[in-house]
C-alpha cells in the first residue's frame, strides 16, 4: 500500500511541474486609472490570445472599463484597488475608458 502511495504521489508531482510552464506562460497586461484625469495600459498587446488584466484603480471617480470582441470587463468607480480580469484577446479594435469621462480618459489597441 505504501508504494502505490508514493507511485500516485509522483505522478500528481510531475502532473503539476508539467503544467506550470502553461499557467506561468499568461501574458500579464497592466491598466491604470487616477489619481488623477489619467488612464493608462502599459504594453499594449497586438497578439491574440489569453492574457491576465491587472488594473490599479488609484480613484474613487474613475473606473477602467476594456471593452472589444468578447471582452466587456470594468472596475467599479466607487472602489479602489487592484483587481485581475482573465481576458482572451481576439482580432479587432479594443478600447479602455473611464466610464465617468469617456470623452477624454480613453486609449485603444488592435489586435491583428
Amino acid at each position: 500500500m505504501r508504494k502505490r502511495t508514493v507511485v500516485v504521489l509522483a505522478a500528481m508531482t510531475i502532473a503539476a511541474i508539467a503544467a506550470l510552464p502553461v499557467i506561468a506562460a499568461t501574458p500579464k497586461l497592466t491598466g491604470t486609472v487616477g489619481p488623477g484625469f489619467t488612464i493608462t495600459m502599459a504594453k499594449k498587446p497586438t497578439k491574440a490570445g489569453k492574457y491576465t488584466l491587472v488594473v490599479s484603480d488609484k480613484s474613487s471617480s474613475h473606473n477602467f472599463h476594456l471593452k472589444g470582441p468578447g471582452v466587456n470587463v470594468r472596475t467599479s468607480v466607487a472602489k479602489t484597488g487592484t483587481k485581475s480580469f482573465a481576458i482572451t484577446l481576439a482580432k479587432g479594435r479594443y478600447t479602455f475608458v473611464c466610464d465617468p469621462h469617456s470623452s477624454f480618459m480613453k486609449g485603444s489597441f488592435i489586435i491583428k
